[in-house]
């Protein structure tokens, strides 16, 4: 079966025809001399109605007096790239309705001289997808909101009953340890509550966290914390709140400890809380005091108080390694690692 053969220019016109992206042929003069099928389908013109036009027809009316320095910047530097790079596009339909495009422009040479191929991209449909798209990652954003607002609330309820409990309480020691229990319900809500405030509900900025967790330790922990000064240094870190919940509790517990035990008999001293990025990915909790050291005969991996076994309970979560130091100062190091951001 035999085919004919098409002369070389009118194969190329058609593939010009057929080519799925607008394109327009512009003269130096700024005249269209050339449009194709889908440039015609998008901006809702024939053919003959576009030849012989100014370009300009195509650009919605309050962009079209700076357009032709544009066009004219364009020839006198000639090369293929994207028109008004950093700048939103769009074109105007015959029937004065505009769209979001994108342009590549590039250099001919035709037997009628110099002229400009405009390929032009409707990106309606694209700009609706991302629409959609932002659409659903507010709501699912502002679900998270939610969700964080409640969790605090709920666990501030529960801290409000044992709070009730207590008050019917006469036993030091059973007061001491829903006391306890008491702030770890806080330094959990408080990550949520950090979480519901801030512009990424993903991390946890942890020196706003840290700053609140202190100030109720330090109101909790009144008689004992009287002559103690809490530092923090958290340097702009945040965390994922899967690492920040277990991280925001191993403070709770080591500070805690230090104020309960460290200062006996209303000593003065300090406690130096810091969290460290030494590599991304990487964080160090520190926390540091100058109290009382711990005896060298006290075995901290076999301990029986809840606060130390939860510190290791809480180090194997995260997956970390806990180094302690027992005197001048006394300090509990947790090495861990997490996702690095993006």
């Amino acid at each position: 079966m035999s085919s004919k053969s098409v002369p070389l220019d009118e194969y190329l016109g058609r593939a010009f025809d057929r080519t799925p992206v607008s394109m327009i042929v512009v003269n130096q003069a700024g005249e269209i001399t050339r449009a194709n099928r889908l440039a015609e389908q998008t901006f809702g013109y024939d053919s003959d109605e576009l030849i012989g036009q100014r370009v300009e027809v195509l650009v919605p009316e309050r962009y079209r007096h700076a357009h032709p320095g544009y066009r004219q910047g364009f020839l006198a530097e000639t090369s293929a790239r994207p028109m008004g790079a950093g700048r939103d596009l769009a074109g105007r339909r015959k029937d004065g309705s505009e769209f979001p495009v994108e342009i590549g422009i590039n250099p001919v040479e035709t037997g009628e001289g110099p002229m400009i191929l405009s390929v032009i991209l409707d990106l309606s449909e694209r700009k609706q997808s991302e629409r959609r798209i932002q659409e659903a990652l507010a709501q699912k954003d502002l679900l998270l909101r939610e969700v964080h607002h409640r969790v605090k609330n709920n666990l501030q309820v529960i801290h409000s009953l044992l709070d009730l409990q207590a008050m019917r309480l006469q036993d030091h020691d059973l007061v001491g340890a829903l006391r306890e229990s008491q702030n770890r319900i806080r330094s959990m809500s408080l990550i949520h509550q950090t979480l519901y405030q801030s512009e990424n509900v993903a991390q946890v900025d942890f020196a706003r966290f840290l700053d609140e967790l202190v100030r109720g330790l330090t109101d909790s922990y009144r008689s004992e914390a009287g002559q103690v000064r809490i530092g923090v240094q958290a340097n702009g870190i945040k965390l994922p709140i899967n690492e920040a919940i277990p991280c925001g509790l191993v403070i709770n517990e080591l500070v805690s400890n230090a104020l309960k035990h460290g200062f006996p008999d209303g000593r003065s001293g300090h406690i130096e809380v810091e969290l460290r990025e030494p590599a991304p990915g990487e964080v160090v909790l520190s926390v540091n005091n100058d109290g009382v050291p711990i005896a060298e005969d006290r075995n901290l991996r076999q301990t029986q108080t809840l606060g130390l076994q939860l510190v290791q309970l809480l180090t194997r979560q995260l997956g970390g390694v806990l180094d302690i130091h027992r005197s001048n100062p006394v300090r509990f190091e947790l090495r861990f690692k997490v996702e690095a951001a993006a």
